[in-house]
């Protein structure tokens, strides 16, 4: 870990607090720093010695929770949504429709590191299933034409 992720680790936890109730914000403030949307071993064992818990602890969260990773990923993490809901609104046709614009299956990233693309647990977007989250923001509704538009507003 470099000396400047060090010091946005720290700053992210002096904002959000020890409180063993404010480590899954502190780690994903951390996630979204690092360039590659993951939180790697040694952030993990900078966070709990800060914030006063065990390593095991937080390896538990990160390892539970599907929007968190061990393993480095692009720029931009698109997560299509695989709850019930969207599977009966055809979440698989979104699925081969990114996967044909980025040139890659699901579980890969784009050779330049700008997407990579995954399935996630429901995230909260039933009413406008079937849905994706890219990084922090949902997109729903979606057809060929709006998923072209989302992925070039990334590009940009």
């Amino acid at each position: 870990m470099d000396e400047l992720m060090r010091r946005e680790v720290l700053k992210i936890i002096e904002s959000q607090g020890k409180a063993r109730e404010a480590l899954i914000p502190v780690l994903k403030a951390v996630q979204r720093v690092n360039p590659k949307q993951y939180i790697p071993q040694e952030v993990s064992q900078l966070v709990a010695s800060t914030m006063g818990i065990s390593e095991s602890e937080v390896y538990e969260v990160v390892s539970f929770y599907a929007e968190f990773s061990e393993k480095p990923r692009a720029r931009n993490v698109i997560r299509i949504c695989d709850s019930t809901v969207c599977r009966v609104t055809h979440h698989r046709k979104t699925a081969e429709l990114l996967e044909a614009a980025l040139g890659i299956r699901v579980g890969e990233a784009t050779e330049d590191g700008v997407f990579c693309l995954e399935y996630s647990p429901c995230f909260g977007a039933c009413d406008v299933a079937p849905a994706i989250r890219i990084n922090d923001r949902v997109y729903g509704n979606l057809d060929g034409e709006k998923l072209e538009e989302i992925l070039q507003s990334y590009r940009r």
